[in-house]
């Protein structure tokens, strides 16, 4: 089984990609949700990062405000740093703990992980390929005042990540998400196409 990371910027279009890519019948593991998981209250996650952040970044419900977290990380370079190594290898040994679930279960097609800072957290090093989702810049601003940020909030949390260029960098795939869905959807069964006629070469070769 092939194990293969989705990125791309915020607002890049990686979402919908994993989302096709869902629907084409392949497994994807979301690695955002993985980060919910890891920080709720009782974990060793959850008090490291009251610990380090303070308590206001608990919510009324008693579970990490990640609205409160993010605007405190996404101004301070460093306070993100610190954030993503409590964060991240405990994501990392999930996602690696249900890619080896499923290929005992018997998943024989590539299975993915969705995240938006695969590269900055070097998953890349334990996956077989990377598939990076990307459009312009000005294009993320859109969407992401579409969703309720400010464009200062926007551009933020654009500078924190690592530009798209660089993301492509590490791409085994691209995926150009600047046009229409039809026309992302189109490169997404394309890829899908080529990864299950690889896997059937590879049988044969058996």
């Amino acid at each position: 089984m092939k194990r293969l990371g989705i990125t791309g910027g915020i607002a890049s279009g990686k979402s919908a990609v994993a989302g096709m890519l869902r629907e084409l019948g392949f497994r994807v593991i979301d690695a955002d949700a993985l980060g919910h998981e890891v920080m709720e209250p009782g974990t060793l996650a959850f008090g490291e990062i009251v610990a380090e952040f303070g308590a206001g970044v608990v919510g009324v419900d008693g579970r990490i405000d990640r609205r409160t977290l993010g605007t405190l990380v996404f101004a301070d370079a460093e306070e993100l740093k610190r954030l993503n190594a409590i964060v991240h290898p405990r994501v990392e040994e999930e996602m690696m703990r249900l890619f080896g679930e499923w290929e005992k279960s018997g998943v024989t097609d590539a299975a993915f992980v969705e995240a938006a800072l695969l590269v900055e957290a070097g998953y890349q090093k334990n996956l077989d390929g990377l598939v990076v989702a990307w459009c312009r810049p000005e294009q993320q601003i859109e969407r992401l005042l579409a969703r309720g940020l400010s464009e200062v909030e926007a551009r933020r949390r654009i500078a924190a990540q690592m530009p798209a260029e660089e993301k492509l960098k590490f791409a085994t795939e691209k995926i150009d998400c600047s046009g229409s869905l039809e026309e992302t959807r189109r490169q997404v069964e394309e890829l899908a196409a080529k990864l299950r006629r690889e896997r059937s070469n590879e049988v044969k070769k058996r």
